[in-house]
């Protein structure tokens, strides 16, 4: 961020000499008119919804950039339906999205810019579960990326940690100048073969877990897949390693385990409006079945799982299995396991 920060340490010297100027005047209608190419990228979460308005606004089509060190100072931006920062999150990933406010008076802010809005931030798993809980299925946990840091043992060795230093800079810099000097629309077609691969795993791993959470987790995390694979593409001088396609493979299947571990059970809930009792993230329910089963083994297995076997959806789920070529028919209740290659998405323990 060395670059936006010297921009816009710059472009704030501006603009406080201006406020400054509009002070002196007052009313005057001679006062200086705000200055032209103030972009900021750099924002505090404290601010009001057009003073965001006009930093995106004036961004001239970059991206306005947030960092929280705590998840619940988004609450600042939460505006007067409580919900503007939700929406937010939600605007923010949605390609064309635009973010805005129409006012009549002349010195009010009225701009419609598209919503290019970044934002990371860090939190606790208990606060964060209880941040996100009244929007469970309302949006922003699908489309947000999620990482998580193991528990440390008690009263094991602490981890180090620190700024990095002039060399790491130097070794990122081709990288960053990469990325700046990007113009027009780069297609990269590894980056489309891979997630269409990563969207069939993804599939095949929620035909055999039946798990309806997972599955719809699954779409935008693959579209988060492919925008880093993209990122990752441009900053390499626009060269493709197999490096970029194991980390995102690696990245889609964490990014995943973390909504499963962290909210799945609570979306679940959410959906179904009752209590479940059952184990956090999707089980293959093939692999829990014997190599030969009845009907009745599939209802249990999916009991089990805290899955409903109403409408014939043991029957269904078969079916698919059979369609797949996943099982044989045996007779009209047995059925046996074929050979097949289980999917590493989503595989969870």
């Amino acid at each position: 961020m060395a670059d936006i920060k010297r921009r816009d340490k710059e472009n704030e010297r501006r603009e406080a000499e201006w406020k400054k100027d509009c002070q002196k005047k007052g009313a005057n209608k001679d006062k200086m008119v705000r200055p032209e190419g103030l972009v900021i990228q750099m924002i505090d979460p404290d601010m009001t919804k057009p003073a965001l308005v006009t930093r995106m606004d004036e961004a001239e089509n970059h991206f306005v950039y947030v960092k929280l060190n705590e998840l619940d100072l988004f609450e600042q931006l939460r505006g007067q339906t409580g919900k503007q920062h939700f929406q937010l999150m939600c605007l923010a990933f949605d390609p064309g999205a635009e973010y805005g406010q129409t006012r009549v008076g002349t010195q009010s802010v009225t701009a419609r810019p598209q919503c290019r809005f970044n934002w990371n931030a860090c939190t606790t798993v208990l606060k964060g579960r209880r941040f996100f809980s009244r929007v469970l299925t309302d949006g922003p946990i699908s489309r947000i990326n999620f990482c998580t840091i193991p528990e440390q043992e008690i009263g094991g060795e602490q981890p180090i940690y620190g700024k990095y230093d002039a060399a790491f800079d130097e070794a990122l810099k081709p990288y960053i100048d990469n990325l700046t000097g990007a113009r027009g629309l780069v297609d990269c077609q590894q980056a489309w073969r891979l997630v269409k691969k990563l969207q069939e795993e993804c599939a095949e791993f929620a035909r055999l877990s039946q798990n309806a959470t997972y599955w719809n987790l699954s779409h935008r995390a693959c579209v988060i897949a492919w925008l880093k694979a993209c990122v990752l593409y441009v900053a390499n001088g626009r060269k493709w390693e197999k490096s970029i396609e194991d980390f995102i493979r690696w990245s889609l299947n964490y990014d995943l385990w973390c909504k499963m571990e962290f909210f799945g059970e609570d979306i679940e809930k959410a959906n179904r409006g009752e209590e479940r009792i059952g184990q956090r993230g999707p089980r293959n329910l093939l692999e829990m079945l014997p190599d030969v089963f009845t009907l009745e083994d599939a209802k249990r297995v999916r009991r089990q799982a805290g899955l409903d076997n109403g409408q014939h959806r043991p029957n269904k789920m078969i079916r698919t299995w059979m369609n797949r070529g996943y099982v044989i028919q045996n007779t009209e209740y047995s059925f046996q396991k074929s050979k097949y290659t289980s999917p590493r998405a989503g595989r969870s323990s």
